[in-house]
């Protein structure tokens, strides 16, 4: 909506020039601000002075990587939307980024014209993967014995666990809300409890137990 306040952005890489070109991109969005752009060692002061609703956090930075960051974020309570950028598919850092609370994984040289609607996915809630880091990777990062799965999907009720489905298919919270005629912070508190029910950080961990327990297989 022209009226609503644009998503406050800010870009964490170790090259400027992969900052300012991801700022022009997303700057000339018109319900995008970029408020900063910083590299990994000044990354949490930055973030924590400008409150951004979305970081873009680079994964691999000399001397302090974005798994770092990120760590330091949460450690530090912060619950700001996180996703992270890579040159490879198949990054060896993705099972601990995304165990950390990361909301999505994608390549660096992902379409230009894709990387506004990823941004606004991220805000609302969703989780974005560029196409080439498969499911089929990330499972394999992050796979706790079936059982275990099965155990804490048991814990919840029949509504977290429609609303559960939902976040695993990509839904964001506005979505998940007006499909089950529900107020968006009802289902944000859902979502926080359903996240601490199956002892993970984010989107991604949950949806990918979701997966391993078989809950999409049977989805209403």
């Amino acid at each position: 909506m022209p009226d609503s306040a644009p998503i406050r952005l800010v870009i964490v890489d170790d090259e400027a020039l992969i900052r300012s070109g991801f700022e022009y991109i997303l700057g000339a969005a018109h319900d995008i601000k970029v408020v900063a752009t910083t590299d990994g060692y000044n990354a949490v002061k930055v973030i924590e002075a400008h409150r951004p609703d979305v970081v873009l956090l680079d994964i691999r930075m000399p001397g302090r990587s974005g798994l770092d960051v990120l760590t330091d974020l949460r450690r530090r309570g912060s619950t700001t939307t996180v996703a992270m950028l890579t040159t490879f598919g198949s990054d060896k850092h993705v099972a601990a980024a995304l165990a950390a609370g990361a909301a999505g994984f994608f390549l660096k040289d992902t379409d230009p014209e894709q990387l506004p609607q990823l941004v606004r996915t991220l805000h609302g809630g969703g989780v974005v993967f560029s196409p080439a880091v498969s499911r089929t990777v990330i499972a394999g990062y992050l796979r706790p014995k079936a059982p275990d799965d099965v155990r804490l999907v048991g814990k919840l009720t029949d509504r977290e666990r429609t609303i559960l489905i939902r976040l695993a298919t990509g839904a964001s919270n506005a979505e998940i809300a007006q499909q089950l005629y529900l107020s968006p912070a009802t289902v944000k508190a859902h979502i926080s409890t359903i996240l601490r029910k199956l002892e993970v950080e984010g989107r991604v961990a949950a949806a990918l137990v979701a997966e391993r327990a078989g809950l999409l297989r049977v989805a209403p």
